[in-house]
């Protein structure tokens, strides 16, 4: 069902990425900025992600051998210190996610470049070296993005759906990987329930949460496509369910052929292989419409 599915290292079916959105509280403070800091149990539940949530998933990434991607906002990774230096200590990487979960599409081209820069300088001063990737808060990828994201020499993104398998966006600036996913691969819609977050959906047990993902798995076992998770710490890393995500990492390692890596891995190896001429990836030109698609009144309306 994939025509054309990448070579994977070491003849893998499947490239496996477990990506987390560290967001932590700057949900909050950013939508309620007049009295966010009032909503103590939303706070609360979202700063459980970095508290409680972090140690507990880099424990099994140790026990498994797995390295991984944290996108992670950057105030959150002024304001979490602790758990920022325990992710870089363990080998993990740190993909920019905005200054405080901005949303791209809400600002201008000058606007969305200002935090995209103050991101990367935070991001710098914390690793040591520019961000390699970058996914849009709440998949907001403007109109502007790509064009920002490749001046910028960022290597790929991971905001978009527009494929089962890495592909290029290309732009008249150039061009970027993009390492795609989708709803379906989100925790959101299966975990969480926040007024102080405006979002009210029933909550799925963790065991059938999870077979959400299993099922994803799967088709892409099948046909050597690219699973990659966007989970959230306070959602997926609440007990119940990091318990049921630890099952079906146990499954993929018994199943076989799959290639566990980070998203930055993933992007160099997919350029690789086209560099070699192994692989000859599908470009996605952008943007896709130059003005807006309006439809025209009938001469008779």
């Amino acid at each position: 069902m994939i025509t054309n599915p990448p070579p994977w290292p070491n003849g893998a079916r499947c490239a496996v990425a477990i990506t987390f959105d560290m967001d932590a509280d700057s949900l909050i403070h950013l939508d309620h900025k007049a009295d966010g800091i009032n909503r103590i149990s939303g706070l609360s539940m979202l700063r459980y992600g970095p508290e409680i949530s972090i140690p507990r998933i880099l424990d099994t990434y140790r026990r498994l051998g797995i390295k991984q991607t944290f996108f992670i906002p950057a105030w959150c990774i002024e304001n979490y210190p602790r758990a920022i230096d325990a992710i870089l200590e363990a080998g993990h990487e740190i993909g920019h996610h905005g200054y405080i979960h901005e949303n791209p599409r809400a600002a201008g081209r000058d606007e969305e470049e200002y935090w995209l820069y103050r991101g990367i300088d935070v991001i710098k001063k914390a690793t040591g070296k520019k961000p390699r990737g970058w996914r849009a808060p709440l998949y907001n990828f403007s109109y502007f993005s790509a064009d920002l994201l490749i001046k910028a020499g960022f290597r790929y993104d991971a905001s978009l759906m527009g494929d089962d398998v890495p592909y290029i966006l290309q732009t008249n600036e150039g061009e970027i990987v993009e390492l795609p996913s989708h709803w379906g691969m989100d925790d959101w819609p299966q975990y969480v329930h926040a007024m102080d977050l405006d979002y009210l959906m029933p909550i799925s047990s963790a065991s059938r949460g999870m077979d959400v993902f299993r099922e994803e798995f799967e088709a892409m076992w099948e046909h050597r496509g690219l699973w990659i998770a966007v989970w959230h710490p306070f959602a997926t890393g609440r007990l119940a369910r990091w318990r049921q995500a630890e099952r079906l990492f146990q499954h993929m390692l018994e199943k076989g052929g799959v290639w566990f890596a980070r998203l930055e891995d993933i992007a160099a190896h997919i350029q690789s292989c086209r560099s070699s001429g192994e692989y000859t990836a599908r470009v996605d030109t952008l943007p896709y419409y130059d003005k807006p698609e309006l439809p025209t009144k009938s001469p008779e309306i």
